[in-house]
Protein backbone atom coordinates (compact mmCIF):
# COMPACT_ATOMS: atom_id res chain seq x y z
CA UNK A 1 0.00 0.00 0.00
CA UNK A 2 1.20 3.56 -0.58
CA UNK A 3 0.08 7.03 0.23
CA UNK A 4 -1.23 8.82 -3.58
CA UNK A 5 0.04 12.15 -1.85
CA UNK A 6 2.27 14.43 -3.80
CA UNK A 7 2.71 16.71 -0.64
CA UNK A 8 3.36 19.77 -2.96
CA UNK A 9 -0.31 20.91 -4.72
CA UNK A 10 -3.09 22.13 -3.04
CA UNK A 11 -5.52 19.52 -4.35
CA UNK A 12 -3.11 16.67 -2.35
CA UNK A 13 -3.98 18.78 0.79
CA UNK A 14 -7.51 18.37 0.19
CA UNK A 15 -7.86 15.38 -1.22
CA UNK A 16 -6.17 11.54 -0.85
CA UNK A 17 -6.58 7.85 -1.20
CA UNK A 18 -5.12 4.67 -0.04
CA UNK A 19 -6.86 1.47 -2.51
CA UNK A 20 -6.61 -2.12 -1.49
CA UNK A 21 -7.11 -4.18 -5.02
CA UNK A 22 -8.14 -7.52 -5.25
CA UNK A 23 -9.28 -10.54 -7.29
CA UNK A 24 -12.51 -10.17 -8.68
CA UNK A 25 -14.42 -13.74 -7.46
CA UNK A 26 -16.38 -12.82 -3.77
CA UNK A 27 -14.29 -14.05 -0.63
CA UNK A 28 -12.37 -15.97 -2.59
CA UNK A 29 -8.99 -15.62 -0.42
CA UNK A 30 -11.06 -16.53 2.57
CA UNK A 31 -10.19 -20.12 4.13
CA UNK A 32 -13.67 -22.01 3.56
CA UNK A 33 -15.74 -23.04 6.35
CA UNK A 34 -14.77 -26.74 6.55
CA UNK A 35 -11.43 -26.22 6.68
CA UNK A 36 -11.66 -23.80 9.72
CA UNK A 37 -13.66 -26.10 10.91
CA UNK A 38 -11.70 -29.70 10.61
CA UNK A 39 -8.85 -27.00 12.46
CA UNK A 40 -11.00 -27.18 15.25
CA UNK A 41 -12.36 -30.77 14.86
CA UNK A 42 -15.54 -30.14 14.16
CA UNK A 43 -17.62 -30.72 11.19
CA UNK A 44 -19.33 -27.84 9.41
CA UNK A 45 -22.39 -28.91 7.23
CA UNK A 46 -25.48 -27.85 5.27
CA UNK A 47 -28.74 -28.98 4.50
CA UNK A 48 -29.15 -29.50 0.76
CA UNK A 49 -31.99 -30.12 -2.19
CA UNK A 50 -30.44 -32.17 -4.36
CA UNK A 51 -32.02 -30.67 -7.58
CA UNK A 52 -30.15 -27.66 -6.90
CA UNK A 53 -26.63 -29.32 -6.75
CA UNK A 54 -24.98 -27.58 -9.90
CA UNK A 55 -23.93 -24.06 -10.72
CA UNK A 56 -23.37 -21.96 -7.90
CA UNK A 57 -25.49 -23.40 -5.55
CA UNK A 58 -23.11 -26.78 -6.12
CA UNK A 59 -19.86 -25.26 -6.02
CA UNK A 60 -20.90 -23.82 -2.45
CA UNK A 61 -22.39 -26.32 -1.38
CA UNK A 62 -19.09 -28.46 -2.20
CA UNK A 63 -16.41 -26.35 -1.77
CA UNK A 64 -17.45 -24.74 1.79
CA UNK A 65 -19.25 -27.61 3.96
CA UNK A 66 -17.63 -31.03 5.11
CA UNK A 67 -21.15 -32.73 5.80
CA UNK A 68 -24.40 -32.70 3.77
CA UNK A 69 -28.15 -33.29 5.18
CA UNK A 70 -30.68 -34.35 2.94
CA UNK A 71 -33.43 -31.30 3.70
CA UNK A 72 -36.57 -33.67 2.52
CA UNK A 73 -34.75 -36.48 0.55
CA UNK A 74 -34.57 -39.22 2.82
CA UNK A 75 -37.85 -38.41 4.83
CA UNK A 76 -40.43 -41.31 5.05
CA UNK A 77 -42.82 -39.60 2.45
CA UNK A 78 -40.33 -39.15 0.27
CA UNK A 79 -38.80 -42.44 -0.15
CA UNK A 80 -41.72 -44.62 0.26
CA UNK A 81 -44.65 -42.14 -0.96
CA UNK A 82 -46.49 -45.83 -1.90
CA UNK A 83 -46.39 -48.56 0.41
CA UNK A 84 -43.58 -51.08 -0.91
CA UNK A 85 -43.21 -48.53 -3.74
CA UNK A 86 -39.02 -46.66 -3.07
CA UNK A 87 -38.04 -43.71 -4.60
CA UNK A 88 -34.75 -43.09 -3.60
CA UNK A 89 -33.27 -40.87 -6.60
CA UNK A 90 -32.93 -37.27 -4.84
CA UNK A 91 -31.61 -39.40 -1.75
CA UNK A 92 -28.41 -41.08 -4.02
CA UNK A 93 -28.10 -37.84 -5.81
CA UNK A 94 -26.97 -36.23 -2.43
CA UNK A 95 -25.02 -38.87 -1.18
CA UNK A 96 -22.79 -39.31 -4.58
CA UNK A 97 -21.87 -35.79 -4.55
CA UNK A 98 -20.88 -36.18 -1.04
CA UNK A 99 -18.70 -38.62 -1.16
CA UNK A 100 -17.72 -36.90 -4.57
CA UNK A 101 -16.63 -33.95 -2.12
CA UNK A 102 -15.16 -36.11 0.71
CA UNK A 103 -18.24 -34.97 2.55
CA UNK A 104 -19.88 -36.75 5.18
CA UNK A 105 -23.75 -37.29 4.98
CA UNK A 106 -26.14 -37.00 7.52
CA UNK A 107 -29.00 -38.97 7.60
CA UNK A 108 -32.35 -37.40 8.15
CA UNK A 109 -34.78 -38.18 9.59
CA UNK A 110 -36.42 -41.70 10.73
CA UNK A 111 -38.96 -41.16 12.69
CA UNK A 112 -41.06 -38.17 13.38
CA UNK A 113 -44.97 -37.44 13.28
CA UNK A 114 -44.54 -35.36 9.87
CA UNK A 115 -44.01 -35.55 6.40
CA UNK A 116 -45.26 -39.16 6.41
CA UNK A 117 -46.72 -41.03 3.79
CA UNK A 118 -50.62 -40.59 3.41
CA UNK A 119 -50.92 -44.42 3.63
CA UNK A 120 -49.33 -44.81 6.71
CA UNK A 121 -51.27 -41.56 8.62
CA UNK A 122 -54.47 -42.91 7.47
CA UNK A 123 -53.71 -46.35 8.16
CA UNK A 124 -55.28 -48.74 10.79
CA UNK A 125 -52.74 -50.50 12.43
CA UNK A 126 -52.50 -52.96 15.50
CA UNK A 127 -49.36 -52.01 17.64
CA UNK A 128 -47.78 -55.51 15.98
CA UNK A 129 -48.47 -53.82 13.00
CA UNK A 130 -47.16 -50.36 13.67
CA UNK A 131 -44.20 -51.65 15.04
CA UNK A 132 -43.45 -54.01 12.39
CA UNK A 133 -44.09 -51.17 9.77
CA UNK A 134 -41.51 -49.14 11.85
CA UNK A 135 -38.96 -51.40 11.82
CA UNK A 136 -39.01 -52.52 8.16
CA UNK A 137 -38.70 -48.77 7.56
CA UNK A 138 -35.44 -48.45 9.42
CA UNK A 139 -33.98 -51.10 8.64
CA UNK A 140 -34.39 -50.97 4.78
CA UNK A 141 -33.42 -47.08 4.57
CA UNK A 142 -30.46 -47.17 7.23
CA UNK A 143 -29.48 -50.52 5.39
CA UNK A 144 -29.68 -48.63 2.03
CA UNK A 145 -27.07 -46.72 3.38
CA UNK A 146 -24.93 -48.82 5.50
CA UNK A 147 -21.50 -47.32 5.59
CA UNK A 148 -22.68 -44.48 3.59
CA UNK A 149 -24.04 -42.04 6.79
CA UNK A 150 -21.94 -40.70 9.29
CA UNK A 151 -25.12 -40.23 11.29
CA UNK A 152 -28.71 -40.48 11.29
CA UNK A 153 -31.37 -38.09 13.01
CA UNK A 154 -32.80 -41.44 14.23
CA UNK A 155 -36.13 -39.70 16.51
CA UNK A 156 -36.98 -36.47 15.73
CA UNK A 157 -39.29 -34.01 18.03
CA UNK A 158 -40.23 -36.55 20.27
CA UNK A 159 -41.12 -33.84 22.96
CA UNK A 160 -43.60 -30.98 23.83
CA UNK A 161 -42.65 -27.53 25.05
CA UNK A 162 -43.44 -28.74 28.52
CA UNK A 163 -41.12 -31.90 28.66
CA UNK A 164 -43.87 -34.21 27.88
CA UNK A 165 -44.20 -36.30 25.13
CA UNK A 166 -45.94 -35.36 22.04
CA UNK A 167 -49.13 -37.20 20.86
CA UNK A 168 -47.92 -39.06 17.59
CA UNK A 169 -48.65 -41.90 15.42
CA UNK A 170 -45.73 -43.56 16.96
CA UNK A 171 -45.95 -42.35 20.78
CA UNK A 172 -50.11 -43.23 20.78
CA UNK A 173 -49.12 -46.73 18.67
CA UNK A 174 -46.35 -47.93 20.45
CA UNK A 175 -46.05 -45.89 23.84
CA UNK A 176 -42.60 -44.26 24.83
CA UNK A 177 -40.47 -47.40 24.06
CA UNK A 178 -40.33 -46.61 20.58
CA UNK A 179 -37.16 -44.76 20.77
CA UNK A 180 -35.65 -47.26 22.01
CA UNK A 181 -37.02 -49.33 19.81
CA UNK A 182 -36.35 -47.36 16.78
CA UNK A 183 -32.80 -46.64 17.92
CA UNK A 184 -31.97 -50.32 17.97
CA UNK A 185 -33.53 -51.05 14.93
CA UNK A 186 -31.46 -48.47 13.19
CA UNK A 187 -27.63 -49.73 15.23
CA UNK A 188 -28.55 -53.36 14.05
CA UNK A 189 -29.25 -52.10 10.71
CA UNK A 190 -25.80 -50.31 10.18
CA UNK A 191 -23.64 -50.27 13.42
CA UNK A 192 -20.80 -47.82 12.60
CA UNK A 193 -23.48 -45.26 12.37
CA UNK A 194 -23.67 -42.52 14.62
CA UNK A 195 -27.52 -42.56 15.99
CA UNK A 196 -29.03 -39.34 17.60
CA UNK A 197 -32.27 -37.60 18.99
CA UNK A 198 -33.03 -34.10 17.28
CA UNK A 199 -35.19 -31.93 18.69
CA UNK A 200 -36.02 -27.79 18.41
CA UNK A 201 -36.32 -25.79 21.50
CA UNK A 202 -33.78 -27.67 23.46
CA UNK A 203 -30.72 -25.49 22.78
CA UNK A 204 -30.62 -23.65 26.56
CA UNK A 205 -31.53 -25.17 29.45
CA UNK A 206 -35.30 -25.70 30.00
CA UNK A 207 -37.97 -28.07 30.51
CA UNK A 208 -38.12 -29.42 27.00
CA UNK A 209 -34.19 -29.76 27.01
CA UNK A 210 -34.03 -31.51 30.66
CA UNK A 211 -36.77 -34.19 29.43
CA UNK A 212 -34.34 -35.05 26.18
CA UNK A 213 -31.52 -34.85 28.65
CA UNK A 214 -33.62 -37.30 31.16
CA UNK A 215 -34.35 -39.56 28.27
CA UNK A 216 -30.78 -39.54 27.09
CA UNK A 217 -29.31 -40.50 30.34
CA UNK A 218 -32.04 -43.18 30.66
CA UNK A 219 -31.00 -45.04 27.49
CA UNK A 220 -27.68 -45.04 28.30
CA UNK A 221 -28.25 -46.80 31.64
CA UNK A 222 -30.42 -49.25 29.48
CA UNK A 223 -27.76 -49.98 27.35
CA UNK A 224 -29.91 -48.47 24.06
CA UNK A 225 -27.41 -47.44 21.66
CA UNK A 226 -28.04 -43.51 21.27
CA UNK A 227 -24.22 -41.53 20.29
CA UNK A 228 -25.69 -37.85 20.19
CA UNK A 229 -28.35 -35.50 20.38
CA UNK A 230 -29.16 -33.12 18.07
CA UNK A 231 -30.24 -29.38 19.27
CA UNK A 232 -31.70 -27.84 15.46
CA UNK A 233 -31.31 -24.12 16.82
CA UNK A 234 -34.18 -22.69 14.79
CA UNK A 235 -33.41 -19.06 16.15
CA UNK A 236 -35.36 -15.39 16.19
CA UNK A 237 -32.84 -12.36 15.78
CA UNK A 238 -31.48 -11.54 19.38
CA UNK A 239 -32.53 -14.88 20.97
CA UNK A 240 -29.17 -17.24 21.11
CA UNK A 241 -30.21 -18.53 24.62
CA UNK A 242 -27.77 -17.50 27.18
CA UNK A 243 -27.72 -21.43 28.49
CA UNK A 244 -26.37 -22.70 25.27
CA UNK A 245 -23.32 -24.13 26.06
CA UNK A 246 -24.05 -25.03 29.57
CA UNK A 247 -26.73 -27.17 27.77
CA UNK A 248 -24.14 -28.69 25.16
CA UNK A 249 -22.00 -29.52 27.83
CA UNK A 250 -23.93 -31.14 30.05
CA UNK A 251 -25.51 -33.42 27.29
CA UNK A 252 -21.29 -34.36 26.64
CA UNK A 253 -20.94 -35.35 30.02
CA UNK A 254 -23.63 -37.87 29.61
CA UNK A 255 -20.91 -39.64 27.67
CA UNK A 256 -22.99 -38.39 24.38
CA UNK A 257 -21.61 -36.17 21.24
CA UNK A 258 -23.50 -32.98 20.10
CA UNK A 259 -24.39 -31.30 17.05
CA UNK A 260 -26.06 -28.14 15.91
CA UNK A 261 -28.38 -29.97 13.27
CA UNK A 262 -30.54 -26.66 11.51
CA UNK A 263 -29.33 -23.31 12.44
CA UNK A 264 -31.16 -20.64 11.24
CA UNK A 265 -31.56 -17.03 12.55
CA UNK A 266 -34.75 -15.19 11.06
CA UNK A 267 -35.72 -11.93 11.47
CA UNK A 268 -38.52 -9.67 10.22
CA UNK A 269 -38.51 -8.30 6.87
CA UNK A 270 -36.93 -6.18 5.52
CA UNK A 271 -33.22 -7.11 6.43
CA UNK A 272 -31.11 -3.68 7.15
CA UNK A 273 -27.65 -3.60 8.15
CA UNK A 274 -28.13 -3.32 11.78
CA UNK A 275 -30.30 -6.71 11.84
CA UNK A 276 -27.47 -8.34 9.47
CA UNK A 277 -25.03 -7.34 12.09
CA UNK A 278 -27.13 -8.95 15.30
CA UNK A 279 -27.49 -12.36 12.99
CA UNK A 280 -23.46 -12.17 12.31
CA UNK A 281 -23.58 -12.31 16.61
CA UNK A 282 -26.42 -14.60 17.00
CA UNK A 283 -24.56 -17.03 14.46
CA UNK A 284 -20.96 -16.89 15.98
CA UNK A 285 -22.46 -17.03 19.97
CA UNK A 286 -24.07 -20.05 18.23
CA UNK A 287 -21.00 -21.41 16.29
CA UNK A 288 -18.66 -20.68 19.11
CA UNK A 289 -20.53 -22.82 22.00
CA UNK A 290 -20.01 -25.19 19.79
CA UNK A 291 -16.47 -25.15 19.57
CA UNK A 292 -15.54 -24.30 22.86
CA UNK A 293 -17.35 -28.26 23.95
CA UNK A 294 -14.86 -30.98 22.79
CA UNK A 295 -17.89 -33.20 22.05
CA UNK A 296 -20.23 -30.88 20.08
CA UNK A 297 -19.08 -32.48 16.86
CA UNK A 298 -21.18 -30.87 14.11
CA UNK A 299 -22.48 -27.28 13.01
CA UNK A 300 -25.10 -27.70 10.48
CA UNK A 301 -26.78 -24.51 9.11
CA UNK A 302 -30.68 -25.41 7.37
CA UNK A 303 -29.93 -24.34 4.24
CA UNK A 304 -26.89 -22.40 3.25
CA UNK A 305 -28.53 -19.31 1.07
CA UNK A 306 -31.55 -17.54 1.46
CA UNK A 307 -32.43 -18.68 -1.63
CA UNK A 308 -33.15 -21.93 -0.47
CA UNK A 309 -34.32 -21.73 3.16
CA UNK A 310 -37.82 -22.89 4.59
CA UNK A 311 -38.36 -19.52 6.57
CA UNK A 312 -40.51 -17.38 4.52
CA UNK A 313 -43.28 -19.87 3.73
CA UNK A 314 -43.49 -21.21 7.44
CA UNK A 315 -43.33 -17.54 9.12
CA UNK A 316 -44.61 -15.05 6.68
CA UNK A 317 -42.82 -11.70 7.54
CA UNK A 318 -39.61 -13.25 8.58
CA UNK A 319 -36.75 -14.33 6.28
CA UNK A 320 -33.31 -13.68 5.31
CA UNK A 321 -32.13 -16.95 8.11
CA UNK A 322 -28.97 -18.17 6.51
CA UNK A 323 -25.22 -16.97 5.80
CA UNK A 324 -25.63 -16.43 2.27
CA UNK A 325 -28.32 -14.09 0.61
CA UNK A 326 -30.24 -15.23 -2.26
CA UNK A 327 -27.78 -13.98 -5.15
CA UNK A 328 -25.09 -16.44 -3.26
CA UNK A 329 -22.86 -14.01 -1.64
CA UNK A 330 -21.87 -14.42 2.02
CA UNK A 331 -23.79 -12.33 4.84
CA UNK A 332 -22.05 -11.10 7.43
CA UNK A 333 -23.56 -14.42 9.25
CA UNK A 334 -20.95 -16.79 6.88
CA UNK A 335 -18.12 -14.51 8.73
CA UNK A 336 -20.07 -14.79 12.16
CA UNK A 337 -19.37 -18.74 11.59
CA UNK A 338 -15.87 -18.53 10.77
CA UNK A 339 -14.64 -16.15 13.07
CA UNK A 340 -15.89 -18.17 15.17
CA UNK A 341 -13.91 -21.49 14.20
CA UNK A 342 -10.74 -19.18 13.80
CA UNK A 343 -11.14 -17.48 10.51
CA UNK A 344 -10.40 -13.92 9.36
CA UNK A 345 -12.43 -12.39 6.64
CA UNK A 346 -10.17 -11.18 3.96
CA UNK A 347 -10.49 -7.44 3.10
CA UNK A 348 -8.66 -7.86 -0.21
CA UNK A 349 -11.18 -6.58 -2.93
CA UNK A 350 -11.82 -3.27 -0.27
CA UNK A 351 -10.91 -0.52 -0.80
CA UNK A 352 -10.40 2.54 1.87
CA UNK A 353 -10.28 6.27 0.59
CA UNK A 354 -9.83 9.30 2.69
CA UNK A 355 -10.22 12.75 1.64
CA UNK A 356 -9.98 16.47 3.43
CA UNK A 357 -13.38 17.56 2.42
CA UNK A 358 -12.82 20.90 4.15
CA UNK A 359 -10.25 22.62 5.85
CA UNK A 360 -9.61 26.22 7.62
CA UNK A 361 -6.72 27.88 9.54
CA UNK A 362 -7.06 25.28 12.44
CA UNK A 363 -8.33 22.39 11.59
CA UNK A 364 -10.30 19.73 8.99
CA UNK A 365 -13.13 17.94 8.32
CA UNK A 366 -11.79 14.42 6.85
CA UNK A 367 -14.39 11.20 5.26
CA UNK A 368 -13.26 8.06 4.69
CA UNK A 369 -15.67 5.98 2.07
CA UNK A 370 -14.94 1.97 2.18
CA UNK A 371 -15.82 0.29 -0.76
CA UNK A 372 -16.08 -3.49 -1.93
CA UNK A 373 -15.94 -4.80 -5.16
CA UNK A 374 -15.26 -8.75 -5.62
CA UNK A 375 -15.63 -9.63 -1.66
CA UNK A 376 -18.15 -8.26 1.01
CA UNK A 377 -17.19 -6.92 4.69
CA UNK A 378 -19.59 -7.65 7.20
CA UNK A 379 -17.37 -5.47 9.75
CA UNK A 380 -13.97 -3.02 9.49
CA UNK A 381 -11.36 -1.17 10.90
CA UNK A 382 -9.83 1.81 9.69
CA UNK A 383 -6.19 2.37 10.85
CA UNK A 384 -3.77 5.72 9.88
CA UNK A 385 -0.76 7.57 11.61
CA UNK A 386 -0.73 11.09 11.52
CA UNK A 387 2.64 12.62 10.69
CA UNK A 388 1.96 16.57 11.02
CA UNK A 389 0.51 17.22 14.27
CA UNK A 390 -3.26 16.52 13.57
CA UNK A 391 -5.62 15.59 16.14
CA UNK A 392 -8.97 14.18 16.05
CA UNK A 393 -11.52 16.18 17.90
CA UNK A 394 -14.92 14.26 16.40
CA UNK A 395 -16.10 11.50 15.00
CA UNK A 396 -19.63 10.33 12.81
CA UNK A 397 -20.78 6.94 11.86
CA UNK A 398 -17.80 5.57 13.66
CA UNK A 399 -15.78 4.94 17.01
CA UNK A 400 -12.78 6.52 16.53
CA UNK A 401 -10.14 6.60 18.83
CA UNK A 402 -6.50 8.57 18.72
CA UNK A 403 -3.36 7.75 20.83
CA UNK A 404 -0.32 9.71 19.68
CA UNK A 405 -0.34 10.30 16.13
CA UNK A 406 -2.54 6.39 15.80
CA UNK A 407 -6.06 6.87 14.85
CA UNK A 408 -8.33 3.79 14.73
CA UNK A 409 -11.84 3.47 13.55
CA UNK A 410 -14.53 0.86 13.59
CA UNK A 411 -17.74 0.80 12.53
CA UNK A 412 -20.77 1.40 14.16
CA UNK A 413 -23.29 -1.11 14.93
CA UNK A 414 -25.66 -0.07 11.97
CA UNK A 415 -22.79 -0.14 8.92
CA UNK A 416 -20.79 -2.80 9.59
CA UNK A 417 -21.66 -4.19 6.43
CA UNK A 418 -20.20 -3.65 3.01
CA UNK A 419 -21.89 -5.37 0.50
CA UNK A 420 -20.19 -6.73 -2.88
CA UNK A 421 -20.68 -3.44 -4.83
CA UNK A 422 -21.60 -1.41 -2.00
CA UNK A 423 -19.79 1.49 -0.06
CA UNK A 424 -20.04 2.95 3.68
CA UNK A 425 -18.88 6.51 4.57
CA UNK A 426 -18.10 7.95 8.09
CA UNK A 427 -16.53 11.52 8.52
CA UNK A 428 -14.53 13.42 11.38
CA UNK A 429 -13.11 16.82 12.22
CA UNK A 430 -9.89 17.43 13.59
CA UNK A 431 -6.95 20.52 14.05
CA UNK A 432 -4.05 20.50 12.26
CA UNK A 433 -0.84 22.72 12.36
CA UNK A 434 1.54 23.53 9.46
CA UNK A 435 0.55 20.76 7.14
CA UNK A 436 -2.35 18.30 6.79
CA UNK A 437 -1.20 15.07 4.35
CA UNK A 438 -2.98 12.52 3.49
CA UNK A 439 -1.98 9.49 5.85
CA UNK A 440 -1.17 5.59 4.45
CA UNK A 441 -4.54 3.66 5.73
CA UNK A 442 -4.93 0.10 6.75
CA UNK A 443 -8.05 -1.59 6.13
CA UNK A 444 -9.05 -4.86 8.38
Amino acid sequence: MRSLRTGVSLAALFTGAVMLFAAPTAHAADTPLRDLAAAKGKVVGTAVTGSKLTGSYGDIAGAQFSSLTPGNAMKWGTVEPTQGSFNWSEADQIVAFAQAHNQQVRGHTLVWHSQNPSWLTNGTWTSAQLGSLLQNHISTEVGRYKGEIAAWDVVNEPFNEDGTYRSTLWYNGLGANYIAQALTWAHAADPAAKLYINDYNVEGVNAKSTALYDLVKSLKAAGVPIDGVGLQAHLVLGQVPATLQQNIQRFADLGVDVAITELDVRMALPADSAKLAQQKADFNSVAAACAAVTRCVNITVWGFTDADSWVPSTFPGYGAATPYDENYAPKPAYYGIAEALGGTRSTTGCAATYSVTSQWNTGFTGQVTIACSGNALSSWKATWTYGAGQQLTQSWNATCTQSGTAVTCANATYNGTVPDGGSVSFGFNASWTGSNPVPVMTLG
